[in-house]
C-alpha cells in the first residue's frame, strides 16, 4: 500500500484528513514528513495544518517506534478497578514500556490496555506482566 493508494481511497470523503492519517499510521507505523507534505498537497492544506493535526493527537507518530508500547488506561474508572496497584507491581524496566493514557472507553471491563491496536481488558497483575514481557 502506498500513500497514493490511501489518498485515492479517501479522495471523495469530506473531512478526509484524519482517516488518511490513521490509514498512513496503520500502513507505515508513523506519519513521515514526506507523507505530511504529500497529504497537504493532495488536500490543498498547508504542511503546517497537517503537522498541527499530527502533533495534536498523541497516537500519531512522526518516527518509527523502536519497540511497541503498552498504553495503560489510568482514568478514574480503571483506578477504581485497581490499575494503580498493577502499576506498582511492575518492575522499573517494565514501566519504561508502559505509557499512561486516560480512557479507552472500556470502563466496565477495566483495568484496560492497548497494544498495537489490540485491546486487553480485565487486567490483573499476571496478565499485565505477560503483556509487558511480550513487548
Amino acid at each position: 500500500m502506498t500513500i497514493s493508494d490511501i489518498l485515492d481511497r479517501h479522495r471523495a470523503t469530506e473531512g478526509a484528513l484524519l482517516p488518511i492519517l490513521h490509514d498512513v499510521q496503520a500502513a507505515f507505523g508513523f506519519v513521515s514528513e514526506e507523507a505530511m507534505r504529500t497529504i497537504a498537497l493532495a488536500l490543498n492544506l498547508t504542511r503546517a495544518e497537517v503537522h498541527g493535526v499530527v502533533s495534536f493527537y498523541h497516537d500519531f507518530k512522526t518516527t518509527p517506534d523502536k519497540q511497541p508500547t503498552l498504553k495503560l488506561c489510568r482514568s478514574e474508572a480503571c483506578q477504581a478497578r485497581g490499575v494503580e496497584a498493577l502499576v506498582a507491581d511492575l518492575p522499573e524496566a517494565a514501566q519504561a514500556k508502559v505509557k499512561t493514557i486516560y480512557c479507552l472507553g472500556l470502563c466496565s471491563v477495566g483495568p484496560a490496555a492497548l497494544v498495537e491496536g489490540e485491546v486487553h481488558a480485565r487486567l490483573d497483575a499476571a496478565k499485565l506482566q505477560a503483556l509487558v514481557a511480550a513487548l
